[in-house]
């Protein structure tokens, strides 16, 4: 691995770097300015959110990308358009000339083009790992968390555009206000308590497999730490343990190395642990840095020192997402942004997609069926989701089409979510989405397991099987004033469409 240490940047001809890096062609490649100036990149799972928008970086970086998928999904045939050269097909072989090779998370360490690249000796990179390289020429901006992570990017990115920065960014969720689930910006940043460093790079950080490890903050964002992810990690102390790992990757204070973490529900006093950059804190608490509060009209407000430092009007529904926007807002402050643009920014904010996302109505009688779709398949995203969606919609039925999501998050947090639906009036569970399951595992649990423990809480529940068995489902079901979301990090998604093409009932 590189060493790496930090250095003092200084105004000259050339774009500075945060970091210098030893004994590592790779890195020099990254840390320079002009070091990715006409390699040649191939991608393996060039259709992952992830993956495409680090295609996109390394183009406007001088890169040559080219890369394959298993599949034309829509993200491949957007890469195809702008020009990029993508394959369709595993079995498609890495082009003469490759000097790099950058893979997806899902790709297994049998898969042709990997083995094809061991085989050449051609350097092999996951996705964390590129994109921890991506970093060493920019000022490093990392949002990690269990919950928020994508939203808080995306929120963070939009404030210091709002503010006139050029901030890069990549996430794993589009967004429609930013194009797309990644931008590059500017190589160096012109003002700003970071003047003259490289330009920012608002990066998502998560924490599967401990992917976030391979990173290198200047500043970080931490909004909440939960178990999850249980099939990488054996217990929550494992993962307090990653997080404090992580934290200890940001430079020291007094080079300007910063950490916003949540004073309640981030076990913050171990996460920080060992860590020397400037520490605050965010939340609702009264004894936190910042102090995030709501007036009754719905107005958002954060307080440093007992002084009012922002306030705007939350688009986005739920108490969760004023803390998302709180971190975000706070986070652009410290970065350079002024306070009148971040509240413009966060005021406008519209949301990022799968995230509570309003797909339409459809008419039911008299009365509309209003349809959303979300991406939480967490217990605690799908109670306040559930929560934040019943309280700002008042529908006359709240009901809910869930997609359970591995087995391990299944098992291991089966009374979680038997507690989690509280607020829903009526909940569809379809199979299992398993993904790097085992077959053996596959047959611990089921949805019938998931059903039985919500109707142990009072709840209504039913199993209906497919994804297309759930929208017919909710064809019988749904009627005008109801609200319908389907949730789930697996193609749920479908279920809404379907239902919304449905004929009028």
């Amino acid at each position: 691995m590189a060493q790496i240490t930090q250095v003092k940047h200084e105004i000259s001809g050339k774009v500075p770097t945060m970091i210098s890096v030893k004994n590592d062609q790779l890195s020099e490649w990254f840390s320079n300015a002009r070091g990715l100036q006409g390699r040649a990149i191939w991608l393996v799972g060039a259709g992952g959110t992830g993956v495409s928008g680090l295609a996109r970086l390394l183009r406007k970086r001088g890169a040559v990308v080219s890369g394959a998928d298993s599949e034309a999904s829509p993200a491949v045939k957007s890469l195809q358009s702008e020009g990029f050269q993508i394959s369709v097909g595993d079995a498609t072989q890495i082009p003469e000339g490759i000097e790099l090779v950058i893979a997806t998370a899902a790709a297994k360490a049998d898969h042709p083009q990997l083995v094809e690249a061991s085989k050449r000796n051609i350097p092999l990179r996951n996705y964390a790992q590129a994109l921890g390289l991506l970093q060493l020429g920019h000022t490093a901006v990392c949002v990690a968390g269990t919950h928020g992570k994508s939203t808080t990017t995306c929120m963070l990115t939009w404030c210091l555009l709002h503010a006139g920065f050029d901030p890069g960014f990549i996430a794993g969720a589009t967004c429609t206000a930013l194009h797309g689930s990644a931008r590059a910006g500017s190589a160096t940043l012109s003002k700003g308590p970071y003047s003259h460093a490289p330009g920012f790079l608002v990066t998502e950080s998560c924490e599967f497999d401990r992917s976030f490890h391979k990173l290198h903050p200047t500043t970080a964002i931490i909004n909440n730490v939960e178990s999850d992810h249980l099939d990488c990690y054996k217990s929550l102390d494992e993962i307090v343990e990653s997080f404090n790992t992580f934290a200890t990757l940001l430079p020291a204070a007094m080079d300007r190395g910063y950490l916003l973490i949540a004073h309640e529900g981030a076990h913050r006093e171990r996460v920080t642990r060992d860590v020397t950059a400037e520490i605050e804190t965010f939340g609702w608490h009264p004894s936190a840095d910042y102090v995030v509060d709501m007036a009754a009209n719905g107005l958002a407000r954060v307080h440093h020192k007992k002084k009012e430092i922002m306030r705007w009007h939350p688009r986005l529904f739920g108490a969760h997402n004023v803390l998302n926007g709180a971190a975000a807002g706070i986070m652009a402050l410290k970065l350079g942004a002024d306070r009148l643009s971040v509240e413009e920014a966060l005021t406008s904010f519209t949301g990022v997609d799968r995230r509570l996302e309003f797909l339409g109505e459809r008419k039911c009688g008299d009365q509309n069926v209003r349809v959303y779709d979300d991406y939480g398949h967490h217990p605690t995203e799908v109670r306040v989701t559930l929560e934040a969606l019943k309280n700002a919609t008042n529908p006359r039925r709240l009901i809910c089409l869930f997609q359970p999501h591995q087995h391990s998050r299944t098992r291991l947090l089966l009374e979680d979510f038997g507690a989690c639906f509280g607020a829903a009036d009526h909940v569809l569970l379809t199979d299992i989405h398993f993904v790097r399951d085992a077959q053996i595992e596959r047959t611990l649990v089921s949805s019938q397991d998931v059903a039985q423990r919500i109707r142990a809480h009072g709840g209504t529940v039913e199993c209906v099987g497919t994804i297309e068995a759930g929208a017919a489902r909710l064809n019988e079901l749904a009627r005008g004033g109801d609200v319908v979301v389907t949730m789930g990090a697996g193609p749920i998604y479908r279920a809404a469409n379907i239902f919304l093409k449905s004929h009028t009932t």
